[in-house]
């Protein structure tokens, strides 16, 4: 039997203190997978770290979690991935865990949840707390799920999701993406709890609180928009119906007690809003069957790919 090839992807930007660490204890956690660190223009020798520690150490110019990420999937080969941040707050210790639920089938995507364990008391940045606290309640909602943890960086993934998932972010929105583009794919999405530890001393994050949180709620919206047209045009149609009813009602009242329209700017903002309002719902039901189209061709590719796989083994 041909034995499963893993591979562990580590992006990296100016990672020096920690990287080192980070690459030896993976590859004491799955000593026959591949620790792929990918270096985002960093200035502190942290891909010379990197290689020293056993990685296969390669480079992305464009920078931007999403960027090399998406350069990750497409260039490395294997039958399992896990993702692990560079900084040293994740342990290996449910490395082997994540990998054995991916090649057994039982998952496509892996999830590693904080926030069911230490991530509150150990990250000190109350504001990163209540961001991720945030955008789990909007996507659990919009997308009518319960995934824990939505912005985790530990993360294990089967070959179809990695050569499926269409890269669209650039930055720190990446891990957004990639949930929302499981539940809506309908992947088997695996849940387990993973030991979180703040970052150690001398080493610093890269996100930015206030503007990668604005990129991650715009995201979200624009997702929603593009994954679910009719519910959220819909919802555009029936807050400018309201406003039109509630613009419109002394135009009416008045015609009804005088049979004449006393009120005729009311009249015509109010008609004008009704228009909007049909075209919002109207415009939402023809893209809700792109949407069911492209779903559609997008399981007919996952076909295609499982038959090329088929073939391969022979």
């Amino acid at each position: 039997m041909k034995k499963s090839k893993i591979a562990v992807l580590i992006p990296c930007y100016n990672e020096s203190a920690t990287v080192e660490k980070v690459v030896k204890d993976y590859k004491k956690a799955l000593p026959e997978a591949d620790i792929y660190v990918y270096d985002n223009n960093s200035t502190d020798g942290t891909d010379e770290l990197a290689r020293k520690a056993g990685a296969i150490v390669c480079y992305e110019y464009r920078q931007g979690k999403g960027n090399v990420i998406r350069t990750m999937f497409r260039e490395v080969e294997a039958d399992a991935y896990l993702m692990i941040d560079g900084d040293d707050t994740y342990p290996a210790e449910n490395a082997r865990e994540m990998i054995d639920l991916v090649l057994s089938g039982r998952a496509d995507m892996v999830v590693g949840d904080r926030l069911s364990s230490t991530y509150f008391k150990e990250n000190k940045r109350k504001f990163h707390n209540f961001g991720n606290v945030l955008v789990r309640k909007l996507i659990n909602v919009l997308f009518k799920n319960n995934i824990k943890d939505i912005m985790t960086g530990y993360r294990a993934f089967s070959y179809d999701f990695v050569k499926c998932f269409p890269v669209l972010s650039k930055g720190f929105e990446i891990e957004t993406e990639m949930t929302i583009h499981a539940v809506d794919k309908n992947y088997k999405v695996v849940e387990i709890p993973v030991q979180y530890r703040d970052r150690p001393k001398g080493s610093v994050s890269k996100l930015n609180t206030y503007s990668d949180g604005l990129k991650v709620i715009k995201t979200i919206a624009t997702l929603f928009k593009e994954y679910k047209p009719a519910l959220f045009f819909n919802i555009i149609a029936i807050i400018f119906a309201i406003i039109s009813i509630i613009i419109g009602i002394p135009a009416y009242v008045g015609y009804f007690q005088t049979g004449l329209v006393a009120k005729f700017p009311s009249l015509i903002v109010s008609c004008f809003g009704f228009t909007i309002a049909l075209l919002m719902f109207v415009t939402g039901m023809i893209l809700q069957v792109f949407v069911k189209k492209q779903r559609q061709n997008y399981e007919l590719y996952l076909n295609l790919l499982q038959l090329e796989k088929e073939k391969n083994k022979k």
